[in-house]
C-alpha cells in the first residue's frame, strides 16, 4: 500500500490537516489510520472550549500570550506563543465555516468564557461538549472529499526508517527518514507496509500511563514511543498535567467523566472535607489559578485531611445557567444520584494532558525528514511546563495548518525525489517468524496494571528522587520482560500499546530525574525551587 499522505490518527489535527492537504492537492491520496473508529480520540472528549481573541475592546494578543506565558512558568517559547496566538483566531473562524457551531448570546454575539488562567473572557464553547462538535464538523468535511480514505481498526505499529533497511541509526544519524509506517489491520489481522511520501503523527496524549486520566482508553501515547524507537528528539515529558476536577467515583479507575474547568469559571468553588473553601489560601486567584496549582493545592487539602476527594460546590450558581451550559455533567451526576442544586460534587485530580512530546520546530517538523506531528503528541514549546486551559485545541488547528503549509510545498517541489528515496523500494515486508500467539494474557493486563500503579504512586502531582528512582527500576524490568514478549509472540494491539506505555513511561521518569527544580507541573519535593537555568530536557 502507498499514499501520498499518510495520517496517523482522527483527532482534530489529524483531520484538520487531511482536509485541508486533500482540497490543496486534490490529485494526491490522503490516507488517515485510526486504530479504533474515525471518531474516538482525545479531541471527542475535551469538554472545554478554544480559547482566541474576539472582544478586541477588552482583549488583546498581548494578554493571550501573556497569560499563556505566565502559566507556561518560564519555559514556553515565546515565538510559538506568538504564532499560535496571532494564528488562532483565523484557524478558529476556518472551522466554523466548516460548519462548527458555538454558543451565542441572545444577541447573537459568541459566549465567551473565562477559565484558570486566563485575564479576560475568550473562549468558546459548545455546551460541554466543545471537541466533540468540531471533530463533528471535520468529519462531516472529510466525507465529502474523495481523494480522502479513513480506514479504521488500524493500528501502528512502527515507523519505518532507514533502521528497517539494515542501517545502523542512532540519535546522532544527521538524516533519518521516514517512509511510511508498518501497521496491523485489525480486521485482517495482518501487518502491512504502508509506503508514505510523507506522514503526520496525530496520535494524541497518553494519560492511559495512568490508574485515573481522563483520557479515553486509546490515549497510549503510541506516536512518542514511535517517533522514540525511530530515534526522534522527545522534549519535557515530565509535564503531565493533572486535571483538578475529575468526577471521584470510589472503584472506578481508568478513565474518569471530566467536571470541566469552565465550571469553576462560572462560578463553581472547590470546599475541602470541612466545607471550607481552601483555594484563596494557596493562590490570590483562588479557584481560578492555572491548573498545577490548583491540582497541587487539592493534592494537599486530601492528604492533610486523609481524603480521597474535594468538593465542588455549585449549589449557589444559576441553576438554569448550569444546565444550559453543562447539559452533559448535569446528566452525569443525575445518574450517580447527585443533584448539583442540592448535592455538592465530589472531585479528584487525574491525568489529563501531556505538555512534552514529539519534539517539532515552527512548521511542526520533527527531527525526522518527511515526519510531522501535530496535536497533544507534538511539543511545540508553546505549553512550557504547563498549559494554559483551552489552549491545546487552539494550538492542534494553528500546528495542523502549519504542518499543511510545508508539507505541500514539499510535495510540490518534490525535494525529496519520487516518494523521497530509492530506498523505498528495499522496504521489506513485516517478519513473523518464530512468533507464537500469546498463551496467556495475563503477562499483558497485569504489566499494565503495574506500570499505571507505579505511575501514579511514584511519578503523579508531587515527586521525590527515591520515588523516581524505585519507578526507574520497576520499569527497566518491565522493558526487559516486554520486549522478550514482544520478541516471541505474534503482534496485538494490547502487546504493542503495553510496549508504548513502558517507554512513555521510561521518558517521563528519566525526563523528571534529569530536572533538577519544581516548575509548572514538575514538583520534586527535593528540589522545591525553580532552578536559574531554563533549559528543556531533550530525550
Amino acid at each position: 500500500m502507498q499514499t501520498d499522505f499518510l495520517v496517523i490518527g482522527s483527532g482534530i489535527a489529524g483531520l484538520t490537516y487531511a482536509l485541508k492537504v486533500a482540497r490543496d492537492c486534490p490529485d494526491k491520496k490522503v490516507l488517515i489510520f485510526t486504530k479504533t473508529t474515525s471518531d474516538e480520540t482525545n479531541t471527542k472528549y475535551a469538554q472545554g472550549g478554544v480559547a482566541g481573541v474576539w472582544d478586541n475592546e477588552n482583549d488583546s494578543f498581548e494578554k493571550h500570550i501573556e497569560d499563556t506565558l505566565i502559566a507556561g512558568d518560564g519555559l514556553c517559547n515565546e515565538k510559538t506563543v506568538e504564532i499560535v496566538v496571532r494564528e488562532g483566531v483565523e484557524r478558529i473562524r476556518e472551522i466554523i465555516k466548516w460548519g462548527a457551531k458555538f454558543d451565542k448570546e441572545p444577541d447573537g454575539d459568541y459566549a465567551l468564557g473565562k477559565e484558570g488562567g486566563h485575564s479576560e473572557f475568550r473562549i468558546l464553547h459548545h455546551k460541554d461538549v466543545t471537541g466533540k462538535e468540531m471533530e463533528r464538523a471535520l468529519l462531516e468535511a472529510i466525507k465529502q472529499q474523495s481523494n480522502i480514505e479513513v480506514i479504521t481498526h488500524c493500528f501502528v505499529v512502527d515507523i519505518i526508517t532507514q533502521h528497517h533497511l539494515g542501517y545502523l541509526v542512532t540519535k546522532s544519524t544527521p538524516d533519518i527518514e521516514c517512509f511510511g509506517v508498518y501497521a496491523l489491520n485489525l480486521r485482517t489481522k495482518k501487518i502491512e507496509k504502508v509506503r508514505a511520501g510523507i506522514t503526520l503523527l496525530a496520535t494524541g496524549g497518553n494519560g492511559q500511563v495512568y490508574r485515573t486520566t481522563t483520557n479515553p482508553v486509546i490515549a497510549t501515547g503510541d506516536g512518542v514511543a514511535m517517533a522514540y524507537r525511530a530515534k526522534g528528539r522527545i522534549e519535557n515529558m515530565e509535564f503531565i498535567q493533572f486535571h483538578p476536577t475529575a468526577l471521584y467515583e470510589p472503584g472506578i479507575k481508568g478513565q474518569s467523566f471530566l467536571i470541566t474547568e469552565a465550571v469553576r469559571g462560572d462560578g463553581g468553588i472547590l470546599r475541602n472535607s470541612d466545607g471550607e473553601a481552601f483555594m484563596e489560601r494557596y493562590d490570590a486567584r483562588r479557584d481560578l489559578a492555572p491548573r498545577d496549582i490548583v491540582a497541587r493545592a487539592i493534592d494537599n487539602e486530601m492528604k492533610r485531611t486523609g481524603t480521597e476527594h474535594v468538593w465542588l460546590d455549585c449549589r449557589d450558581m444559576d441553576q438554569k445557567k448550569f444546565l444550559h451550559h453543562f447539559p452533559n455533567i448535569h446528566e452525569k451526576c443525575l445518574s450517580i444520584g447527585i443533584d448539583v442544586a442540592r448535592d455538592m460534587i465530589p472531585v479528584a485530580p487525574a491525568a489529563h494532558y501531556s505538555c512534552g512530546g514529539i519534539k517539532t520546530d515552527e512548521w511542526a517538523r520533527t527531527s525526522i525528514r518527511h515526519l510531522y506531528a501535530a496535536g497533544e503528541c507534538a511539543s511545540t514549546g508553546l505549553h512550557g511546563a504547563n498549559r494554559l486551559a483551552s489552549n491545546s485545541l487552539l494550538e492542534a488547528m494553528v500546528f495542523a495548518h502549519r504542518a499543511y503549509v510545508d508539507a505541500v510545498k514539499k510535495m510540490k517541489d518534490n525535494s525529496g525525489g519520487e516518494w523521497g528515496s530509492w530506498r523505498r523500494d528495499t522496504i521489506p515486508d513485516w517478519r513473523t517468524e518464530g512468533t507464537t500467539a500469546p498463551k496467556e494474557m495475563i503477562l499483558i493486563t497485569q504489566s499494565l496494571k503495574e506500570l499505571q500503579l507505579l505511575m501514579s504512586d511514584y511519578v503523579g502531582i508531587v515527586r521525590t528522587n527515591t520515588r523516581l528512582e524505585r519507578a526507574m527500576r520497576r520499569l527497566d524490568m518491565m522493558h526487559e520482560e516486554t520486549e522478550e514478549l514482544y520478541k516471541t509472540t505474534e503482534v496485538s494491539p494490547q502487546l504493542c500499546q503495553l510496549r508504548n506505555m513502558i517507554t512513555v513511561g521510561y521518558l517521563i521518569v528519566k525526563s523528571a530525574q534529569f530536572r533538577h527544580e519544581s516548575r509548572g507541573l514538575h514538583f520534586n519535593t527535593d528540589y522545591p525551587n525553580k532552578s536559574e537555568q531554563v533549559q528543556n530536557i531533550v530525550l
